[in-house]
């Protein structure tokens, strides 16, 4: 049956993949033991990625969206940035829609992520890219690497995919309420925050999602990120893989981290293999100091170009 995809929204076209060809579990390859390791690359000089050989995803686009941000100043969950951001963030994204969530900011308003789409050539394989897209509730915090450069990375990547040109459907979701209210009384991301995501990760894991993979810190200078412990082993060789196959694989060291509750818990627990883009090194983390100084187009557009070619591989 022919189906029509042009201009049906997020809603719209996944409901026109599930009538086109039902859903199935998540492949069995995403879930177990992981492909032979990729062989470890040296530090990146300097600690700093190098051009990446590949260029689908344009890295000034990229990184004008990071400052765009950035000049927006803090951007904590339900502040009028933050919604004049989500409403930005909508237009740009493919198919693009706002989706209120069961959590509310201090004016009492739901918060809401963003969601675009781009269709597949297979009916039934969905993956998810997300970022989150609030910051920190800390006075002067502007979130250049901790927000906007996952975000900023998550919407390069939808427009720089044409409808048809990967075998899965991809939905990229921008997180609201990731982090933790500014309470004394509510600290607790696991209780208080991955309020975005979790709403995210009941919807898709019922869509049958095969993979989920997290952009969070992508874009500081001196970029390494190791795999997180959380972080499902074999998708994450799936983009060691493809970040050597692009020449940035200096970049994501065979090496392994704590687990961290972010973004990407949530679909781990409903049953959908997942990992985390975090560079554990960066020492900006909720402080000031992260901002633009912070921030690099290199490192940004490198961790881009690997997320897209493992896209494009799974």
């Amino acid at each position: 049956m022919a189906i029509v995809l042009i201009g049906l929204g997020v809603t719209g076209l996944l409901a026109a993949l599930v009538l086109a060809g039902g859903s199935e579990p998540p492949s069995p390859g995403l879930r177990g033991a992981a492909r032979a390791p990729v062989p470890d690359e040296s530090p990146c000089p300097r600690g700093r990625p190098p051009a990446p050989g590949a260029d689908r995803v344009d890295e000034n686009r990229t990184f004008a969206l990071l400052r765009d941000q950035v000049e927006l100043g803090p951007r904590p969950a339900g502040s009028e940035a933050s919604r004049r951001l989500a409403e930005a963030l909508r237009r740009l994204l493919p198919n693009g829609e706002l989706e209120e969530i069961d959590a509310r900011g201090p004016d009492g308003r739901p918060l809401r992520n963003v969601i675009g789409a781009v269709r597949g050539r297979d009916p039934i394989k969905l993956v998810v890219v997300g970022a989150h897209y609030d910051t920190k509730d800390l006075p002067g915090f502007v979130g250049a690497n901790d927000g906007a450069g996952g975000t900023a990375a998550v919407v390069s990547l939808a427009r720089s995919i044409r409808p048809g040109q990967l075998a899965p459907t991809v939905v990229f979701v921008l997180f609201d309420g990731e982090e933790a209210p500014a309470d004394p009384l509510r600290e607790d991301i696991e209780r208080y925050g991955l309020r975005g995501s979790r709403a995210a990760a009941r919807d898709y894991a019922a869509r049958g999602a095969a993979a989920m993979i997290l952009l969070d810190f992508v874009a500081d200078r001196n970029l390494s990120i190791p795999r997180e412990a959380n972080s499902t082993p074999a998708l994450w060789e799936e983009l060691r893989a493809a970040a050597a196959r692009v020449g940035v694989g200096c970049a994501f060291p065979a090496a392994t981290r704590p687990a961290i509750t972010d973004d990407h818990v949530p679909f781990l627990k409903a049953g959908v293999p997942a990992i985390d883009l975090i560079d554990f090194t960066y020492l900006c983390w909720h402080r000031r100091c992260d901002d633009l100084s912070a921030v690099s187009r290199r490192s940004l557009d490198a961790s881009s170009e690997a997320v897209y070619e493992l896209l494009a591989r799974l």
